[in-house]
């Protein structure tokens, strides 16, 4: 079993929501990152996506692309996020860490370290899961059983367009959990309808059999309890990154357990009832 599915094993039995929340890798200080990480798990965070800075990431809104932008522009490469994993880990190896990205920083890893490169970094590195927003699950299956023979969660990610065909298919090959992304459109944007969030998740469930995320929209304290009266998991990022992009290198480690816990405990609140 691994980390991913066994901390959701244990949240379940004790029906509690994971917080899962997301970060770009080197933003917004290029050190910063292990630091946010730590505060992020000892503020409640029960999963950590750390986010791959692309120069096109199409998914995501202006918050995270320019998250992206200063990262890169700092020279922030896939190399230096597996890094920041390992540092992370040197101290905590229990709280589970997934990569959300795209595929090219990956294949251009695999181009210098060889085939499988980046599958085998990610595992010595301690990453316990890998979810690449532009692989499309009927394109990538050898790609996620490269990643579940060694013990790592290939997670996919589903919408309201997405069709009864790709749930299925995100079922069979999928493990760890399954994000749902709430909304039409990018990462920061819109309304979120808690009652469509609703209504689309049994359906999911009907095909999936894995804990069911959702974000994108997820906001605060209230954002985050509507979707967890329907959902396994909340996964909130553009806020957390546009918090985190304000504050003094010195004060990021502190806003990001701040935010965390508030979220946190406004989940645990919900969950008591």
């Amino acid at each position: 079993m691994s980390r991913i599915q066994a901390r959701m094993a244990s949240l379940a039995a004790a029906r509690r929501t994971a917080l899962i929340p997301y970060v770009t890798a080197g933003d917004p200080y290029a050190d910063a990152t292990p630091d946010i990480m730590h505060a992020l798990a000892a503020g409640g965070a029960d999963v950590i996506e750390l986010g791959v800075p692309f120069s096109d990431p199409m998914a995501d809104g202006p918050v995270i692309q320019k998250a992206s932008e200063r990262a890169l522009a700092r020279g922030i490469t896939l190399a230096h996020v597996l890094e920041m994993v390992r540092r992370f880990r040197q101290d905590d190896a229990t709280t589970p860490v997934v990569l959300m990205g795209y595929a090219n920083p990956i294949e251009r890893f695999d181009q210098t370290a060889g085939e499988g490169g980046f599958v085998r970094a990610a595992r010595e590195a301690g990453v316990d899961g890998v979810l690449v927003v532009d692989y499309p699950p009927e394109e990538c299956e050898v790609f996620a059983a490269d990643l579940k023979a060694v013990g790592l969660d290939p997670i996919f990610l589903l919408a309201p367009t997405s069709t009864e065909k790709r749930m299925a298919q995100v079922g069979r090959i999928a493990s760890g959990y399954v994000y749902y992304v709430s909304l039409k459109g990018v990462t920061g944007a819109g309304h979120l309808d808690t009652e469509a969030v609703a209504a689309m998740l049994p359906r999911i469930r009907a095909h999936v059999p894995l804990p069911l995320g959702v974000g994108f929209g997820i906001r605060d304290a209230a954002t985050a309890q509507a979707v967890a009266r329907v959902a396994d998991a909340v996964v909130i990022g553009s806020r957390l990154v546009q918090i985190l992009e304000t504050e003094p290198r010195e004060g990021v480690a502190a806003a990001a357990q701040g935010f965390m816990a508030e979220i946190r405990q406004a989940l645990d609140a919900l969950d008591k009832e």
